[in-house]
Parts: C-alpha cells; sequence; structure tokens
C-alpha cells in the first residue's frame, strides 16, 4: 500500500471556503427576486425603471465572478487532495481565486478568508521525506 501524505487541512479549509464562496454568490444572484434589498427608503430598486429584473445585468454581472470562483477553488480544492505533490500549483489556484471571490460580491467574507488559509497552508505545505534504510 502507498501511503502519501496530504495537505489535510488546506484541503478541508479550501473545500469549506469554496462552498461559501459559492452560497454567497448564489444569494446574491437571487436577492433581487426574493426583495432583500432595495425596499428600504428608495421604494424598491427591483421596481426600478419598468420592474425589469435581470439577473445578468445586476451589479454588473458580478456575482458571476464569485460563482466562477468558488467553483474554481472546490476544483482547486479537490486536486489538491487527489495530487498532493502538486500543492504548490494547487494552493496558487486555491489563492488566486480566493482572492477574486472579494470581486464576487458576497463571498460571505468568511469564504474568502478560510479559502486564503487554506491556499497559503497548501503553499506551505511540506511532504515528509521517505525513509531510504527500509528500501531496497
Amino acid at each position: 500500500m502507498d501511503f502519501e501524505e496530504r495537505p489535510t487541512i488546506a484541503v478541508v479549509l479550501s473545500l469549506i471556503g469554496g462552498m461559501l464562496i459559492l452560497l454567497g454568490s448564489t444569494m446574491t444572484f437571487f436577492m433581487p427576486m426574493y426583495g432583500w434589498m432595495g425596499y428600504g427608503m428608495m421604494g424598491g430598486f427591483n421596481h426600478m425603471m419598468g420592474g425589469f429584473w435581470n439577473p445578468f445585468v445586476f451589479i454588473g454581472g458580478l456575482w458571476l465572478i464569485g460563482l466562477m470562483s468558488g467553483l474554481l477553488v472546490i476544483i482547486g480544492a479537490a486536486m489538491l487532495n487527489a495530487r498532493p505533490a502538486e500543492h504548490t500549483a494547487w494552493g496558487t489556484i486555491i489563492l488566486v481565486f480566493s482572492v477574486i471571490s472579494f470581486l464576487g460580491m458576497g463571498s460571505l467574507l468568511i469564504g474568502a478568508i478560510l479559502g486564503i488559509i487554506g491556499g497559503a497552508l497548501a503553499l506551505g505545505f511540506k511532504p515528509a521525506a521517505k525513509d531510504k534504510e527500509g528500501e531496497r
């Protein structure tokens, strides 16, 4: 049985962060539909300009950036678990897309922070050296 050390904490934090980024992006997408935003003092943004609601125009489509960032953080975490030898590449992907998720409006802040911590741990991961004496 070939055992390979894995950056488990980095994988778990990155997965949780990616899921929270996805959740925040999805919430941002549905906010205008359910009126969670804009029914305060301004009379409701949903009914301005003829009452047309287009999610792709909502806040410039920034929710889409958050959605893609969340997906790429989750994929990076899964690949980090599958290929721990490539921890530098996957850690960089996790770190970059966690930072980009701040643009995604609604990454639930904690998701981006967990992704950044997970990416940093993946970059700093050092596998244990194999014992050469037992191998012949």
